[in-house]
């Protein structure tokens, strides 16, 4: 039992928070007590009670219901999001970095074209193009400007890893050059990919959620930001929506920031 504590007093509590976060996200609406997009307007915007542990909202939604859908839309936004971003970047920070000259041109060039737009005003006009944003379209948004942080770390990595002397090594034995970046740059890449990509889910989930607080989120999915647009019309009488949902978003931020720095202290040689 002794040992049991001393291992929980030694786990980070942006793990705890980024564990809660996942399983909720995953059997959130299978415990959910009721059906978010349910009306009951005898019970609008009531105070947290037995029957609604953490209230009511705008027509008689169950907040503690869709505050644990919404978990799973943050959840599947975040990880496909954070998936492509990684994938896409790593793939030309790398080509870049590895072969210099033009390709380094180009990408870099794209990527300061790119990040010469604010981020939130550039995901605002991509979902404009599109008369009912879906699922699709925000991950797509969220997507256009996020691979270019992790292209920009893959080729300042890639830049000092191609002068190493194991893959100078790789290079006069005659090995191709895709293999010597598959076998030998990329799998040095993941130290610093992991730790950005922590960090980036928070990012993004807090993006998804200003971008539903703007009106701009899947239009039938339960959101966070949503949800937190409908509390702050009402936040001086019922200020209990705006503050379950905000707190939310906070705290699942807070948790993967933390997790982040958490897995840098761990991962990175020069910090121990």
């Amino acid at each position: 039992m002794k040992r049991v504590r001393a291992r929980l007093r030694r786990t980070p509590i942006g793990l705890l928070i980024v564990i809660a976060f996942f399983v909720l996200g995953t059997i959130g609406p299978w415990i959910a007590p009721y059906d978010p997009m349910a009306i009951d307007l005898l019970h609008e915007y009531q105070a947290p009670s037995l029957r609604h542990w953490l209230g009511t909202g705008d027509n008689g939604i169950d907040i503690l219901s869709a505050l644990l859908h919404g978990a799973r839309l943050a959840a599947i936004v975040g990880i496909v999001v954070v998936g492509i971003s990684v994938s896409f970047g790593t793939a030309l920070g790398t080509w870049a970095g590895y072969y210099g000259k033009l390709p380094d041109h180009v990408v870099t060039g794209i990527a300061d074209l790119v990040q010469a737009f604010p981020a939130i005003v550039l995901n605002i006009a991509v979902l404009a193009l599109v008369a009912k944003p879906g699922l699709l379209h925000l991950i797509v948004a969220l997507a256009v400007n996020g691979w270019v942080l992790y292209a920009r770390l893959a080729r300042a990595e890639t830049l000092s890893l191609r002068e190493r002397e194991f893959v100078e090594a790789a290079r006069a034995l005659g090995v191709p050059a895709h293999q010597v970046m598959r076998r030998h740059v990329v799998p040095n890449l993941l130290g610093p990919l992991v730790i950005q990509a922590t960090t980036g889910l928070g990012v993004v989930i807090l993006a998804e959620s200003t971008l539903s607080f703007l009106g701009l989120g899947p239009g039938k999915a339960v959101s966070w930001g949503a949800l937190l647009d409908q509390g702050t019309s009402v936040l001086l009488r019922f200020p209990h929506v705006a503050l379950f949902s905000g707190g939310a978003i906070a705290l699942t931020v807070l948790g993967f920031n933390l997790m982040g720095d958490w897995l840098r202290d761990r991962l990175d040689p020069r910090l121990r």
